[in-house]
């Protein structure tokens, strides 16, 4: 499963720090605007403690963990949506991510430069939102002068239902409401799928902060971000981008050992990277054996059958049932043997749903 979360911002706020960090890939973070022209992607593991008991348990050949993509987009300014700056270029890639990470700025220095003279990380927010809102009504309108001619004279029914939730989509749009927090019906959602609206899509934002304000973990600026972002429905991970970016070069042992120092039970880069697979409805299964232990993506809310296309479309067209057992079961009972002789092994259909952590071998027939 593809999945893309996109990281914007404002130039010169820490989007390509954090994504060095995100994947340890020295790309350019130089202290002018668009230093990231082109997107940087880069695959970003999933922390995950219970795949490494995985492969404690069963010692396998190879062990794999669930991956996504995370895409650096180069900053944007003013008039973004008509064409300012790199405008049309980031528009159109940030179009193509499933969710947002927004670095805003959390923190003063003199020496690195702001694109818009000062600190102010609610005026770069609302810079950053009015542009995607006029990006989206853009796209609105151009779709509204096309289709409203044929809804009007035909009678077209989804020509009809289309202009109405195109209009609905306006109206908000037009109110400066993001259409993330418009209440869509399952029908509407469907029809507007096509067109990848940016401020349809959840989003998270990243407070960067100095490294002083990591261990308290607030202030002055970052409580006005997350005030703000409780009124958007929208998620906020305090960081700072540059602290993350060198735990990154360090070893496991001596990244625990600092962060211990500092009093902080997860990096910022793990508690981004968890939000972001929640925030995406995502989940994880696994398969267990001595060849090899897998962590897979799937969404919340997929069945058994859904899950084995995952691994191949074979398994899913040959299904006949998943044998599963609980990640917390498997942990308790240590062996797959006492799991089952405790009764804790299960044969469940196609239908079943699948949950976050079973560990599952599927039976098919082809």
């Amino acid at each position: 499963m593809s999945l893309k979360a996109g990281i914007v911002g404002l130039p010169n706020v820490g989007k390509s720090t954090l994504f060095n960090a995100i994947t340890k890939k020295n790309i350019l973070a130089a202290n002018y605007p668009f230093a990231t022209i082109d997107p940087n992607v880069g695959m970003v593991t999933v922390p995950d403690e219970r795949l490494q008991f995985l492969e404690d348990l069963y010692l396998p050949k190879s062990t794999v963990p669930t991956t996504f993509e995370f895409t650096d987009i180069a900053g944007l300014v003013k008039g973004a949506s008509k064409g300012e700056g790199l405008g049309n270029k980031f528009l159109s890639h940030i179009r193509e991510v499933d969710a947002i990470v927004e670095v805003v700025r959390c923190f003063d220095d003199p020496n690195i430069t702001h694109v818009e003279g000062k600190t102010d990380p609610i005026r770069d927010i609302e810079i950053i939102n009015v542009e995607l809102i006029l990006a989206d009504l853009e796209i609105i309108e151009n779709r509204l002068n096309k289709i409203m001619k044929k809804a009007e004279t035909t009678k077209d029914k989804d020509a009809v239902a289309e202009v109405s939730v195109l209009t609905k989509a306006k109206e908000n749009l037009e109110k400066n409401i993001p259409l993330r927090l418009v209440d869509f019906s399952e029908e509407e959602k469907m029809l507007m799928k096509n067109f990848s609206f940016i401020t349809l899509k959840p989003l998270i934002y990243v407070a960067n902060v100095l490294e002083d304000d990591v261990v308290v973990g607030e202030n002055n600026y970052t409580k006005l971000v997350s005030e703000y972002a409780a009124k958007e429905q929208a998620g906020v991970i305090v960081m700072c981008c540059k602290m993350e970016s060198e735990l990154s070069e360090l070893n496991d042992d001596d990244k625990k050992l600092f962060l211990q120092e500092l009093g902080i039970s997860s990096s910022g880069l793990d508690r981004l990277i968890f939000a972001t697979y929640s925030l995406l409805g995502l989940e994880t299964f696994f398969t267990a054996g001595p060849d090899e232990c897998r962590a897979w993506t799937f969404r919340r809310g997929a069945n058994a059958k859904s899950c084995a296309g995952l691994i191949h479309s074979d398994i899913e067209r040959g299904f006949i049932k998943a044998e599963v057992m609980s990640f917390d079961d498997l942990y308790q009972y240590k062996s797959e043997l006492k799991v089952k002789e405790a009764g804790k092994l299960r044969l469940e259909g196609k239908d079943y749903l699948m949950q976050d952590g079973d560990i599952v071998y599927f039976r098919f027939n082809v």
